[in-house]
């Protein structure tokens, strides 16, 4: 009989011993699955503005178009690209045509201004064919780069021209920014330093715009634009569906379109950024 239980005894103990190595494998791969991404501050980029040369100004313009402005998410060759190629080609002559065309409706008389207007009025000028669909190239996808969630600044601003003039080869036309102003966004940049990294998103929305989903997929319907329409993804994805088609969006592609979501957006969302977009696609039903 004392065989029998400890026989009995020693089955439960290795069925529990199983189980729970089992629970800690599955832990394991969960948490492998999900994008490593912990930090929830803005990525620190120390810029001594003080004694700030235009060479200095010109790298950290480089530094804003290719981070903090989240300008590479969308600008990029093709079949990647959401926007223009604008690494690609001399900013400056192509700004210099489009204000020569009879489309163009804006106020700016010179390639600078262009470019700062399309920076902050995206829609003053939309290039043809990268408009949002349906309006027939009057209206661009492109979030206001001064307002929340990016919210540059207008020496920030600055600096992105400085090295969209730069890069060609032509003359750098915006002024560095006075001793006053330089001291003014010293003072207001996070502790730390000035922040290259835009800041987290604090709610789905502002992370829907600070990664510039809705330039490729309609919220609202069913229309394709570059992707899916997802007014009602959360009926045909579970969530775990969902969160693997933002961090690894070319496991399963929806028929009938091509690879064209970035896929390293796994390690540029905080995982508060991540859970906050799955949650709302999720109640989109």
């Amino acid at each position: 009989m004392t065989d029998v239980n400890e026989k009995s005894g020693m089955g439960v103990l290795g069925k529990t011993m199983g189980f729970s190595l089992g629970l800690t494998l599955v832990f394991t791969l969960v948490a492998n699955l999900l994008p490593q991404v912990e930090g929830e501050a803005p990525q620190e980029s120390k810029v001594d503005l003080s004694s700030l040369t235009m060479d200095d100004f010109i790298v950290m313009g480089e530094d804003l178009f290719n981070n903090k402005g989240t300008c590479t998410l969308c600008h990029k060759p093709a079949p990647l690209g959401r926007a223009p190629d604008i690494q690609g080609f001399d900013v400056v002559a192509k700004s210099t045509e489009r204000l020569a065309d009879e489309r163009y409706k804006g106020a700016s008389t010179d390639a600078a201004d262009y470019i700062l207007e399309s920076m902050v009025d995206p829609s003053a000028y939309v290039v043809t064919g990268w408009g949002k669909k349906g309006s027939n190239d009057s209206e661009s996808p492109m979030p206001a780069v001064n307002k929340a969630p990016i919210q540059l600044s207008a020496m920030e601003m600055d600096a992105i021209i400085a090295y969209l003039q730069s890069k060609d080869g032509n003359e750098v036309t915006v002024s560095l920014p006075s001793p006053e102003v330089a001291a003014e966004v010293a003072a207001a940049a996070p502790a730390g330093g000035g922040g290259s990294a835009p800041a987290p998103a604090t709610t789905a929305e502002e992370a829907l715009g600070k990664f510039t989903c809705t330039a490729c997929h309609s919220m609202d319907s069913k229309d394709a634009l570059v992707g899916p329409g997802l007014v009602d993804v959360g009926s045909r994805l579970s969530i775990e569906e969902i969160r693997q088609s933002i961090v690894d969006p070319n496991v399963v592609l929806a028929e009938g379109f091509p690879a064209a979501m970035p896929a390293d957006f796994a390690g540029k969302m905080t995982v508060k950024e991540l859970q906050m977009i799955v949650d709302l696609l999720a109640e989109k039903k």
